[in-house]
């Protein structure tokens, strides 16, 4: 059966879902495991792709696990790495104390996120239109997220799949953890680093940048007005004020001031 032919399954028996994890935990540590893990979780839940990145607590990305995208790869990976990660929600998430294990897309995501230049030249070009992700505590206070997505036609995941994922994101994570505990390690010395991009500018104040970043993550007026403490038309104040001091005129403009 397809993974993108339905949006639900049944939640295996209790022998299946059993044999499935011991294959998964006998090959950790092993370049077998992500896909073991896959053939898991594909008994909760249908998906077209299984990727990770991993984050340093000074705010860096990393590649995780992305060697089964190919053709894609300058989209998903370098492009991300190259600096779009910052606007990314899972970013966000995974940077609280309070963390959850398992972070649903549609759930963090700002109210105008859809209307972002990074939904527009990011996300969208993915063709992702369904996310969710699995937060492993790694070495070094290192964080990684492995992502499942759906893409293209595929209807988004239901509230069905989504309760079996949740159920099972402590013994998904235990794995996950064990198996890339140390990657850490390994990433600080590889060629899939960020470039640790910064949204600054040396015209703008903090609050001002604050109010950038958070544009360029999608939130709207009112949005930004309840995350800040503010009036609504305060921020507008402010927003036009960033417009006027940088010159430009449309959040096209300032995302490729900041992010290209």
């Amino acid at each position: 059966m397809s993974s993108a032919a339905v949006s639900t399954i049944r939640a295996p028996s209790f022998d299946v879902w059993n044999a499935s994890l011991g294959a998964a935990a006998g090959a950790i540590g092993s370049p077998a495991f992500p896909d073991a893990l896959a053939v898991a979780l594909r008994l909760l839940s249908p998906f077209q792709m299984m990727n990770g990145f991993l984050y340093s607590p000074d705010g860096n990305a990393f590649d995780l696990y992305n060697e089964k995208i190919v053709a894609k790869r300058s989209i998903i990976v370098d492009r991300y790495l190259a600096g779009a990660f910052v606007l990314d929600p899972f970013y966000d998430a995974v940077r609280v104390h309070d963390r959850q294990r398992m972070i649903v897309m549609r759930d963090l995501a700002p109210d105008d996120f859809a209307q972002t230049e990074y939904f527009r030249l990011h996300y969208a070009t993915t063709e992702i239109i369904d996310e969710i992700g699995f937060v492993l505590a790694l070495e070094n206070d290192f964080v990684g997220v492995v992502s499942l997505s759906r893409t293209g036609i595929a209807p988004l995941f239901s509230g069905k799949d989504l309760e079996q994922l949740r159920a099972a994101a402590p013994v998904i994570c235990a794995l996950s953890e064990r198996h890339w505990f140390h990657v850490p390690t390994i990433s600080l010395d590889s060629k899939a680093v960020s470039q640790a991009s910064r949204i600054e500018h040396p015209l703008l104040t903090k609050r001002e940048l604050e109010i950038v970043t958070l544009i360029l993550k999608g939130h709207s007026t009112l949005s930004l007005a309840a995350v800040l403490s503010l009036s609504p038309n305060t921020v507008k104040v402010h927003r036009r004020q960033v417009y006027a001091k940088l010159n430009i005129s449309s959040q096209a403009e300032l995302f490729r001031l900041f992010m290209s």
